[in-house]
This record gives C-alpha cells, sequence and structure tokens, in this order.
C-alpha cells in the first residue's frame, strides 16, 4: 500500500528533512505517527498525499506516484489536514460536488456516522462550530471508503465526549482493505484504536512496533525507589516516586504509559524497527 525507499525531502534550500527515509507499510491496520514537532510527520502525510514532491527516492502508493496526480489514484487517499477552510456552503451542497470524486463513496455509511455527530445535511458549514467542522471532514473520510486515509491531528478542537465517539466511529468504518495513518500529539486520544505506532524523529524513523507486542514485551510501572529495577529501560521521576519501563517478565501486563514510551524513544533508550 505505501513503500517508501531511499526517499530524500527538503524545503527549498533548507538541510534535508528526510534522507534516505525508508517506510512500507501494508493494508489492514491504523498506524499512530508520533514524534516532536517538526519531525516531519506532517510532511510524510504531504508527500504520500501528492501535495509535496520528494527531491530523490522512490514513493509508491497504492501503486501510483503520489505527486504525478494520477484520478484514479486521488480517489483512493483523503487526507484531512490539522488546520483547514471549508467553503461557505450547505453540507448537502458540498457533498454534490466533492461524492463523484470518490467512486466508493457509501452514502448509507455518511448518514450513520452524521447521526453519530449530530450532523445533518441541511447544515451549512461555515455555520458550524471548529469542532463540528473536523467532525463533518472525519464523517466525510470515513464514506469515501479510500484505500488510505492520512488524519493529521484528527482530534484537536474536538471535546471529550467527540473524541470517544470519534474511537467508536473509526472502529466501526475501517476494513480490512484500508490503512489509517493518524499523526497526533494526543496519542491517549487514539491509543485504543491503534493496530501500530511508528516514531520519527529529525526525518528518522526511529521506533515502530505493534501496540500489542509493546505491552507483552515491557512493563510500566510507579515506584517508590529504583533499588530493585536494576533492568529498568527507562525512568523519570515523579511525585509518587519514579515512573519506569522495565523487560516484562511475563507476569502481568501493566498497560502502555504513552507518554514514558515516547519519552524513552525519543532519548534512545528503546529501539524497534
Amino acid at each position: 500500500m505505501i513503500d517508501i525507499q531511499h526517499l530524500t525531502f527538503h524545503y527549498g534550500k533548507r538541510p534535508a528533512l528526510f534522507d534516505d527515509f525508508s517506510l512500507s507499510i501494508e493494508q489492514g491496520k491504523i498506524v499512530g505517527l508520533l514524534g516532536k514537532n517538526g519531525a516531519g510527520k506532517t510532511t510524510l502525510l504531504r508527500l504520500m498525499a501528492g501535495l509535496l514532491k520528494p527531491q530523490q527516492g522512490w514513493l509508491r502508493v497504492n501503486g501510483y506516484q503520489p505527486f504525478t496526480r494520477n484520478p484514479n489514484f486521488l480517489e483512493d487517499v483523503y487526507m484531512i489536514p490539522e488546520t483547514f477552510s471549508l467553503p461557505s456552503m450547505s453540507i448537502a451542497g458540498y457533498l454534490k460536488a466533492i461524492t463523484p470524486l470518490y467512486r466508493s463513496f457509501d452514502r448509507e455509511k455518511l448518514e450513520t456516522v452524521f447521526e453519530s455527530f449530530e450532523l445533518k445535511t441541511g447544515d451549512h458549514l461555515h455555520r458550524l462550530s471548529h469542532g463540528q467542522q473536523k467532525k463533518f471532514l472525519i464523517a466525510f473520510a470515513l464514506a469515501s471508503n479510500c484505500k488510505l486515509l492520512l488524519l493529521d491531528e484528527p482530534t484537536n478542537g474536538l471535546d471529550i465526549p467527540s473524541k470517544s465517539l470519534f474511537r467508536k466511529v473509526m472502529v466501526g468504518s475501517i476494513s480490512d482493505e484500508q490503512l489509517v495513518l493518524i499523526s497526533t500529539h494526543q496519542v491517549k486520544d487514539v491509543d485504543s484504536i491503534m493496530d501500530e505506532v511508528a516514531v520519527i524523529d529529525h526525518g528518522k524513523m526511529i521506533f515502530r512496533d505493534h501496540c500489542a507486542g509493546i505491552g507483552q514485551k515491557y512493563e510500566f510501572e510507579t515506584v517508590l525507589d529504583l533499588s530493585h529495577c536494576s533492568d529498568a529501560v527507562y525512568w523519570e521521576s515523579s511525585p509518587m516516586g519514579y515512573r519506569v519501563v522495565r523487560p516484562s517478565k511475563g507476569e502481568k501486563e501493566t498497560g502502555i504509559d504513552w507518554e514514558l514510551l515516547f519519552n524513552a524513544i525519543i532519548n534512545h533508550k528503546m529501539d524497534a524497527k
């Protein structure tokens, strides 16, 4: 589905953001893309969507070179950017104009998600709140049935109940023929729906693993002292003592502390690619 080999990309005369970058992902999963600000997450999504052109390397999405903007490619890829602007028109008008571009668009699925999000086709886009506009884009993306969905900070602007609804509709709407990439800083909003997590830093893939595998390989605990944690992979002080990542002994699954995991990865204490 996504095949990137030895890709190089830079903006203008700036240093390369990606240099000899490679990544392959197959369909049938939801992948969380994590990284610090400026790590290249949004740029990577834009390259996959064909909005940017790499200077060197091999980039194929669904068998196409994204930047050529082949109509068969465009009808099977949908990206929700972090920042967006919707036209001043009704939802019904927007659907009439845009849905013909997506051959697999499912109007029944759209209505189901609309009902969950309390949206109506008679609503006017520019009169919706930012959160409701974001929910409209999510509903449209899911109803498009595109093989590749690229979501950049999809839960930004959603209130707590809407984030819960987002997870629910995602799980109920994605098929095994689709691939979803979610770039986010709010990993707790999507941790329960991710199949894999990938972390990039300074344009490099520094960690990638199945979420189930992480939970089996490591334990995440808070302890009063470190005297019995000589095997700790990473630790941080906290008001309750120390937050610790350590290899699992197979006795229990503690659940994943995503903030602690991310800090361990960024500090190069964990490596899985």
